[in-house]
């Protein structure tokens, strides 16, 4: 994937009628493989971006094409029915589909925690787009139906995940894949941190209980995160493989994800302080770089460092912070610039500097020094 996306640098390409339905063959996993969906963005070297009525996108390499065919039939998403069968079909026995207004939860788990899952997240998803609505941001209906995937157990997760993020499945307990569309977990009443002796896993009454206690923030803050990921990508606030600056996306996700302990629903609050993000922050301060804005708005490097990323998260949530509560309208007409970017197109480092000043100033220091000096009043 990773040599398609460099080869795609200077793409436009022609970009394919949103009716049109393309038929593909191709090389994948050592095998030929048929894939039908509307072409979203085509290099000049003969590679492709393919939407598939699923939600997902694939990169084809030029090499991997084996043949490629226009086909009368519109492009059409699978509706819920369709797709709810397809998942069933490509997860393990045991699965069932709790459906909601906008969310398909596949879960082998209880059906209590399903419905769970599906409330909250709904009640995000209503949060999320009242909340950028109210201040300007046009949004759109999802295309597709919002897929979560919740196992019964972290091993059974583990052994699903490892196929699409590698060793990374064991340390973290839910993802976004901006591939496939879905986000994927594991019921969190499984965690023994968070259970009683004697304690059923599902009710609704256990999950209340679990929500309760101080260590379920972490866990509840990662399934918000994750959930607002794929909210931002299917409402028009982001789009999937456009080059949305890491501190911009994943800042939003910490912005969102703070939970309410004291809510049955596990949270309810949009911006409210985020603590341990601020708590790091201000560790971060007395040896916190002259440069450190600047290195934060160029490039995603410090975010993709294990050794740098605690930092750069609470770094980037604090910015999203301060930039959403004093600067509103720059920063919207920021978020909209950064929605229209076409997919697989990659700015350099000076282009993303230049966006940012346009936006908000060209003398980031005098910025900086107000982000700090507001981010330290918090309490």
């Amino acid at each position: 994937m990773r040599s398609l996306l460099i080869a795609l640098l200077v793409v436009l390409g022609a970009l394919k009628s949103a009716a049109a339905l393309d038929q593909l063959t191709i090389q994948h996993e050592g095998r030929e493989l048929s894939i039908a969906g509307r072409v979203e963005v085509e290099a000049e070297d003969g590679g492709l971006l393919l939407l598939t009525p699923d939600g997902t996108l694939w990169t084809v390499e030029p090499k991997d094409l084996v043949s490629r065919k226009e086909d009368s039939l519109p492009f059409r998403p699978l509706t819920r029915e369709q797709l709810a069968k397809q998942l069933l079909g490509e997860l393990p026995e045991g699965f069932e589909v709790h459906t909601t207004h906008h969310y398909l939860i596949c879960h082998n788990t209880s059906r209590d925690y399903a419905a769970w899952c599906g409330a909250l997240f709904e009640r995000l998803y209503m949060a999320f787009t009242n909340f950028w609505t109210r201040k300007g941001f046009k949004l759109h209906e999802p295309e597709f139906p919002l897929v979560a995937i919740v196992f019964n157990s972290r091993e059974s997760y583990v052994n699903y995940a490892q196929a699409e993020v590698g060793k990374a499945a064991e340390s973290i307990i839910g993802y976004y894949s901006l591939k496939s569309n879905r986000v994927t977990m594991y019921d969190l009443t499984g965690l023994e941190s968070l259970r009683s002796p004697g304690d059923r896993r599902g009710t609704a009454a256990q999950i209340n209980r679990m929500l309760a206690q101080p260590e379920a923030e972490t866990v509840v803050a990662t399934m918000i995160h994750e959930a607002t990921h794929q909210i931002a990508f299917n409402s028009g606030l982001q789009t999937r493989l456009a080059d949305i600056p890491l501190w911009v996306s994943e800042g939003i996700a910490v912005y969102f994800e703070t939970p309410d302990l004291q809510s049955a629903k596990g949270w309810r609050t949009i911006g409210a302080v985020n603590n341990s993000r601020l708590s790091r922050f201000r560790e971060l301060l007395p040896q916190r770089p002259d440069d450190s804005l600047k290195s934060l708005i160029v490039d995603d490097k410090r975010l993709r460092d294990a050794r740098t990323a605690l930092d750069a998260y609470a770094e980037a949530w604090a910015l999203n912070y301060y930039l959403i509560q004093k600067h509103p309208r720059k920063y919207l007409a920021y978020l909209q610039m950064l929605s229209e970017k076409k997919q697989l197109i990659w700015d350099d480092p000076e282009t993303r500097l230049r966006e940012f000043q346009a936006a908000f100033g060209a003398d980031l220091n005098h910025l900086d020094a107000d982000f700090v000096r507001q981010i330290q009043k918090l309490r």
